[in-house]
C-alpha cells in the first residue's frame, strides 16, 4: 500500500522465488533504478552490500533481507511524520564524558550474539573488550565491528533509558584502538533508527552492555517515544 496520493493505485507486483526478488511494473507506470528507466527487472536487496533503490514519483523503494526474510522498504519524504520533525534534542555537552578506555584484545577470533528488533540473534565479530572509569564507576563495553568498517560500533544501555533516552538503548562510534587506547565520547551517542521509525532493523544491546549508571550525555529521547 503506497501514501494516497504518491503515486498510481497499482504501481506494480513483486515476486521472491529462489532468494530474488523482480519488480514488474504495471503498463504506463514510470520507476527509475539509477537513473535508468525499466519495466521489469531484478532487485538486489541491502545485504550484502547497497540495495538497488527505485525512484517512482516521489517515493524510494528498496529490498531488505534480514535471516532469509525480505521486506520492502519505503521512504516517502512529503510524510506527515517527517513534516512535522522538530528536530533533536542533546543533552549539553559534558567533558567529563569523553573519556580514555583501555582496549583488551580478544584471545582469538570471536563474535558477540547481538539481539535485534525482530527477535534474531545475530553473531557480529568482536575484537575485544574496552574499559574505563566513568565517574568513579569501573565499566566495560563489548564493540562489534559493522562489515567494510575499521571503527568500533558500540551497542549500549544505560539508566537513563525509558526515562530521558531511547528506552532500547543507544549507539555510539570510536575510531579503532591507537596505542592501546580508546576515546569513548559519550556526548556523540545517539539513538537508533528504531526510535523513529516502527519499520527499522535495530540490533538492541548485549547483556554485557546494559551499564547501570546514567549517563547524562548525547541524544535524548524523541518525543513520544519510550
Amino acid at each position: 500500500m503506497l501514501p494516497v496520493g504518491s503515486g498510481p493505485p497499482r504501481a506494480g507486483a513483486l515476486t521472491l522465488q529462489d532468494g530474488r526478488v523482480r519488480l514488474r511494473l504495471e503498463p504506463g507506470v514510470a520507476a527509475t533504478v539509477g537513473g535508468l528507466a525499466f519495466t521489469e527487472r531484478e532487485l538486489r536487496p541491502d545485504a550484502p552490500g547497497p540495495p538497488d533503490v527505485v525512484a517512482l514519483g516521489r517515493l524510494r523503494l528498496s529490498v531488505i533481507e534480514r535471516s532469509g526474510r525480505y521486506g520492502l522498504r519505503m521512504k516517502d519524504p512529503e510524510s506527515l511524520r517527517r513534516r512535522s520533525f522538530t528536530g533533536l534534542r542533546w543533552y549539553p555537552v559534558d567533558e567529563s564524558y569523553r573519556v580514555q578506555g583501555r582496549f583488551v584484545p580478544a584471545a582469538a577470533d570471536r563474535t558477540l550474539a547481538v539481539p535485534n528488533v525482530l527477535g534474531d540473534m545475530l553473531e557480529m565479530p568482536s575484537p575485544g573488550r574496552v574499559e574505563f572509569t566513568l565517574h568513579g564507576r569501573a565499566l566495560r563495553l563489548d564493540p562489534v565491528l559493522e562489515e567494510g568498517s575499521p571503527r568500533l560500533f558500540f551497542i549500549f544501555r544505560d539508566g537513563t533509558a525509558g526515562r530521558e533516552t531511547y528506552g532500547a538503548g543507544r549507539f555510539l562510534y570510536a575510531d579503532p584502538p591507537a596505542g592501546g587506547a580508546v576515546t569513548l565520547d559519550f556526548n556523540r551517542a545517539y539513538s537508533p533508527p528504531c526510535a523513529y521509525t516502527d519499520f527499522a532493523t535495530c540490533p538492541l544491546p548485549p547483556k554485557q552492555n546494559r551499564l547501570g549508571v546514567a549517563i547524562a550525555a548525547g541524544e535524548k529521547k524523541p518525543p513520544g517515544t519510550h
